[in-house]
C-alpha cells in the first residue's frame, strides 16, 4: 500500500492553479504536431540553472541505489529526463511538430493524464527506484513535461527500452510493439507514469 504526503512547496515553486493552467493548455491539443509545440514552450521556462538542479536531485537519488543497479541504470535515467529534453528543443528548432497532424494516440489516456497531473506534482510517497520524482512541484512538472512528449508524441514508452527493473528484467521493443513487466503494477499509484504508458504489460513467466 502506497502511502501518499503532501509536502510544502519550496519557495518559488508553482501553485497548483499555475500547473493546472499548464494542463489545460497540454489537453487542448489535438495533434502529435499541437501537443509537441505546447510542451516545447512549456519546457523553455526552464533555465539552465533549473536543469542544474533537476541533474544534481536525479544524480543523488541515484547514488541511493545499490550497486551494480546503480550503474546499469544510471545512463537510462539520464535519456529519459536530459536526453527527450534535448530531443524535444531539437525538434522544436527544426520545425519537426509541424509536420505532425496525425491525432494523439488514445485521446481519453491523455485526457486522464491531464487531469492527473496538477494533483501529481503534489503528491510524494514514492519509494521506488523506478522514478527519478523531484520534491519541488516545478520540477515535476517538468519530469511530466517531458513524460507527456515521450508517450503522446513520440509514442514511445516513458521508461526508455533497456531500462533495468530489480530482478533482472528491462523494457523492450519488438516490432513496432513495447513490453514492460511493470507496465500494470503501478495503478495505486496514481501519479506513476506507468499508468498511462503505450507500453504492453509483459507476461510474467
Amino acid at each position: 500500500m502506497v502511502t501518499e504526503s503532501v509536502q510544502r512547496p519550496e519557495r518559488n515553486s508553482p501553485s497548483r492553479g499555475a500547473i493546472r493552467d499548464i494542463a489545460v493548455r497540454l489537453s487542448t491539443a489535438q495533434t502529435r504536431g499541437e501537443l509537441g509545440l505546447i510542451l516545447a514552450r512549456e519546457i523553455q521556462c526552464y533555465t539552465i540553472f533549473d536543469l542544474q538542479i533537476i541533474g544534481g536531485r536525479l544524480n543523488n537519488e541515484i547514488d541511493k541505489l545499490p550497486s551494480p543497479y546503480r550503474e546499469s541504470i544510471r545512463p537510462c535515467f539520464r535519456e529519459q529526463i536530459f536526453g527527450r529534453h534535448h530531443q524535444l528543443l531539437t525538434m522544436h528548432h527544426a520545425k519537426a511538430f509541424d509536420e505532425m497532424n496525425d491525432p494523439i494516440r488514445d485521446p481519453e489516456t491523455f485526457r486522464t493524464f491531464c487531469e492527473m497531473l496538477p494533483e501529481g506534482c503534489f503528491a510524494w510517497g514514492d519509494s521506488g527506484e523506478r522514478n527519478p520524482y523531484f520534491r519541488n512541484p516545478k520540477y515535476r512538472v517538468f519530469y511530466y513535461l517531458i513524460a507527456t512528449f515521450t508517450m503522446f508524441v513520440l509514442d514511445k514508452p516513458g521508461h526508455p527500452v533497456g531500462m533495468p527493473f530489480p530482478g533482472g528484467f528491462s523494457v523492450e521493443q519488438r516490432g513496432k510493439d513495447y513490453y514492460c513487466l511493470i507496465r500494470d503494477k503501478e495503478k495505486e499509484v496514481f501519479y506513476s507514469i506507468c499508468n498511462f504508458c503505450p507500453a504492453r504489460q509483459t507476461e510474467e513467466t
